[in-house]
């Protein structure tokens, strides 16, 4: 069992002890391991787990009882570790004899480093793939004392290192610190220490002087308390409800990354692997929160065009105008790449973005402002993405070390026929069709109302029509009840599985009027449908597995959106049983959503299957529960009016009564309340609130 805590894009796995020893444990900043190995040892043995747990997503603490070694007796130390983390990995050792009689002890703790990347690491985690396949991780490194106090884990390159800071003189004991203890009776002995990362220049906004333990505690509290009271207020009798909302709150603000380089307060897209920015997972979880307010939305917008690709280059999968997919840095830029473009949704869902923005503030100068990079991205949907002229947009890697799939589910055997064959590209996944649909109709109501580019907005309604109607003639299957291909293959085929990405389509908007509700009983209908959400893949495909990553799993993220689109589309009945399941699924995961759960039926099941390697937490997870509470309420902006609207009409009585106070839009605080089975915007105050700084 491991225990994770974080601040942002640096973080800390480890067993649940407090050891790091094996896997993907470890301290990790910029996308690079600084620490694979911390264990404590009293007189040359492991301490046995008491209790252990996190304090705040930043910090844990464990409970230790002594090993019978060097002639303890059985309980005569306690041992607590206090471990936070923050731009440092911070610990604090307490160890108490609780016997009546003085004892004389040896504690070491032992240290090592690899200076590993992320990537590499997770392709030896064992339930990802056969570590014996994959690429050496590099021989740890040993400590080198510096003085008394302090001493060095350094890189065999010489540009990383881990800075050991010990509040009390240790000796170096080949790669540990040691200390000699006599302990009187009932007496106390505590030691701090910390751990710094180095990458051989000094970041932006961070000071190289020693911090006193808890120092950072403190502004991470204190940073904390301004987050949560800046999100709007929810009181819900539901108590799922009430307790989903307070997770996503509580892990999106884990995942906050800080700094003064463009990526200011952008949650990380998931951990382990992922705490960076991901285009796709991105967008996807400021759409998702922006109830929240527009600050998140505001950053991801401004450093993804700062990220827009300028060249072609395809070694990146990079193209004029495409935005970015992932970010890397340090150890991971330098063995991988420094950023990676292959991915097809993430340039028009970044236009989504930018009109849902724009729809939740009234601001027309963030639209000025950004828009060369909305230009940008639209002639690469037309002369990048549509890769052979027929009007969709298709994905095919050119990079050697890049993605093969580059849709949402990208993992290499989502592409499949209902036969179970693998489908061969370039591929046009739907979603992405959807997605192009939706942003080019956005984009021609901010050219027209914005920007006054009249001929611009008539182009792309036009092309907006024209998608529409070539997609549902090259789409639909006319098979089981009828439904949309989960895309179309290199020979134009459609790849004919039954997936939840059609859920993405009324979403879009792209599915005419007439084919809603047979697209939303094909989501709702057993096959799709595990009781628990709508599974990626229906089980009567082929490749359907229960526990494939995309094939047949749940993703809350992905339900979210159907939930929506069912919802902006009428089919609310529908979209309530998605809301009703999400939260009563996430009951069963500490009261929040993870990445992934296996997609067995409910019937089987008495609770949701836990997948192996789901990120926890994860952002577009973690933002699924605010997306859903949105859709119980029906609560949509309307920027020519400049207010807050909510679906008319009875709610069911298991949503109970509810209240969202303070949530921002167009410089103003709304409250809205259900109350009797009806939704109601009541209230509305000036908002002179400022983004919530890290």
């Amino acid at each position: 069992m491991t225990l994770t805590i974080l601040d942002g894009a640096t973080f800390c796995i480890c067993a649940d002890d407090g050891e790091i020893n094996e896997g993907a444990h470890g301290f990790y900043a910029d996308d690079t391991r600084f620490l694979s190995r911390l264990a404590l040892r009293i007189n040359g043995e492991r301490p046995m787990p008491l209790s252990a747990g996190k304090v705040e997503y930043f910090a844990a603490a464990f409970f230790l009882r002594n090993p019978l070694a060097g002639g303890l007796g059985a309980d005569e130390l306690l041992i607590r570790s206090e471990r936070f983390v923050t731009d440092d990995l911070q610990e604090r050792i307490v160890v108490t004899n609780l016997a009546g009689d003085a004892v004389t002890i040896e504690l070491t703790v032992e240290l090592a480093s690899d200076f590993a990347d992320i990537l590499s690491i997770k392709h030896h985690d064992f339930a990802l793939g056969d570590p014996e396949l994959a690429v050496a991780l590099p021989p740890p490194v040993e400590l080198i004392v510096v003085t008394a106090q302090a001493a060095q884990l350094v890189d065999p390159a010489g540009v990383l290192s881990t800075d050991v800071r010990s509040s009390r003189p240790a000796l170096v004991s080949g790669s540990a610190l040691w200390y000699a203890l006599e302990l009187p009776p009932h007496a106390e002995w505590d030691v701090r220490l910390t751990f710094r990362p180095r990458t051989g220049h000094t970041r932006p906004g961070r000071t190289p002087r020693a911090r006193h333990f808890g120092e950072q505690r403190t502004r991470i509290q204190r940073s904390l308390r301004a987050w949560n009271m800046h999100v709007p207020q929810l009181r819900a009798s539901w108590p799922e409800l009430g307790q989903a909302y307070a997770r996503s709150v509580s892990d999106l603000a884990a995942l906050r990354m800080r700094g003064s380089d463009g990526i200011g307060l952008l949650p990380a897209a998931g951990m382990p692997w992922f705490m960076t920015v991901f285009g796709r997972d991105t967008v996807i979880t400021c759409l998702q929160t922006l109830i929240f307010g527009p600050e998140l939305a505001h950053t991801a917008l401004r450093a993804l065009t700062e990220l827009q690709a300028e060249h072609d280059d395809p070694s990146i999968d990079a193209e004029p105008g495409k935005i970015i997919h992932e970010l890397r840095r340090g150890r991971a830029a330098e063995v991988w790449f420094p950023r990676y473009y292959g991915t097809a949704d993430a340039t028009p869902l970044f236009l989504v973005l930018l009109s849902e923005t724009w729809r939740w503030t009234g601001d027309d100068a963030l639209v000025r402002e950004l828009e060369p990079a909305m230009r940008k991205a639209l002639r690469w949907i037309d002369e990048f993405g549509d890769r052979d002229g027929d009007g969709f947009v298709e994905f095919l890697r050119r990079s050697d070390h890049g993605l093969e799939v580059q849709s949402w589910k990208d993992s290499p055997d989502s592409q499949r026929f209902a036969d179970g064959r693998i489908a061969e590209g370039p591929i046009a996944s739907c979603e992405v069709q959807g997605y192009v649909y939706d942003a080019k109709r956005r984009c021609a109501e901010l050219a027209r109302l914005v920007l006054g580019d009249t001929a611009l907005a008539e182009r792309l309604e036009r092309d907006a029509d024209q998608l529409r109607e070539n997609f549902d003639r090259a789409f639909w299957v006319q098979r089981a009840g009828g439904f949309y291909a989960l895309a179309l293959d290199g020979r134009k085929q459609p790849v004919d599985s039954r997936c939840s990405n059609m859920g993405h389509l009324l979403w879009s908007g792209i599915v005419p009027d007439a084919r809603v509700a047979d697209v939303a009983r094909t989501l709702l209908a057993p096959p799709l449908w595990s009781g628990w959400g709508v599974r990626t893949m229906s089980a009567e495909d082929e490749a359907y597995r229960p526990l494939a990553y995309h094939n047949g799993t749940v993703w809350p993220h992905d339900n979210s959106l159907c939930a929506h689109g069912l919802s902006l589309r009428g089919a609310t009945d529908a979209s309530l049983r998605i809301v009703r399941s999400m939260l009563e699924a996430a009951r069963f995961f500490d009261g929040g959503l993870p990445e992934v759960f296996a997609g067995l039926a409910r019937r089987d099941t008495p609770f949701p299957v836990a997948y192996p390697t789901a990120s926890r937490p994860q952002a577009w997870a973690a933002g699924a529960p605010v997306l859903l509470l949105r859709v119980l309420l029906g609560l949509e902006p309307d920027p020519l009016e400049r207010t807050l609207a909510v679906r008319s009409g009875r709610l069911p009585e298991w949503a109970g009564s509810l209240s969202l106070t303070g949530v921002p839009a167009f410089g103003q605080r709304f409250d809205v309340h259900l109350k009797d089975g009806r939704a109601e915007v009541v209230a509305a105050t000036e908002d002179s609130s400022t983004a919530v700084r890290g």
